[in-house]
């Protein structure tokens, strides 16, 4: 599946026509790879982010730029510092009959075992690299940590297969953990730390 955004070719020169875009609400952006020159254009922000919101960061976007139609995924997005406005964006063209890689977030489901026993969390990988098809990437994967008890982990590895996409991270990278409470740990090592020594006792 894949959704329209309109764009317009762009000049630019001069510089100054960037922040002229800005200030119309169109964001300056470029688009380059299967089958198409680097080709600047320009899209409307708004319309961007609803797309973005409404289908994920991996959705393949159609646009027409001289009368094709260009097939492409959002490759890259530079964000102001203070507004969180966009400053510029890279979209690649790719060919829906070939594989590309993608990062995909990790959404944790669910409640650990592990944590209501009193445990503590530790999410260590936010994102996996995975390989598809575009119209069958993935914007998130989903871990279930319902049965994850203290002492368990989830590692890449330990990820369910899936028929429409591979994933590349490495898989011994783990996601996520559950170890003992800090707190009940350091309370442990101060009341072994405290134990009374007996004055006068002799080792056997």
């Amino acid at each position: 599946m894949s959704v329209s955004l309109e764009v317009k070719e762009r000049a630019v020169r001069p510089r100054s026509l960037r922040n002229q875009l800005r200030h119309t609400g169109q964001v300056p952006a470029v688009v380059y790879g299967y089958e198409i020159e680097s080709t600047p254009i320009s899209v409307d922000q708004k319309e961007l982010t609803k797309i973005l919101r409404d289908n994920g960061a991996n959705a393949v976007i159609t646009m027409t730029i001289g009368g094709k139609k260009i097939n492409t995924l959002l490759f890259k997005a530079q964000l102001d510092t203070f507004t969180n406005q966009m400053k510029h964006v890279e979209f690649l063209a790719v060919n829906m009959k070939e594989t590309t890689e993608v990062e995909a977030e990790i959404v944790l489901v669910g409640e650990s075992a592990g944590v209501k026993s009193g445990g503590e969390l530790t999410q260590n990988l936010y994102n996996v690299l995975v390989s598809a098809t575009p119209d069958k990437l993935p914007e998130r994967v989903e871990v279930d940590i319902t049965k994850l008890a203290i002492g368990d982990a989830i590692t890449v590895a330990d990820l369910p297969k899936s028929k429409d996409y591979d994933i590349i991270t490495d898989g011994e990278e783990q996601i996520v953990a559950v170890t003992e409470a800090k707190a009940a740990t350091e309370e442990e090592s101060s009341e072994e730390a405290a134990e009374p020594t007996v004055i006068g006792e002799k080792s056997e």
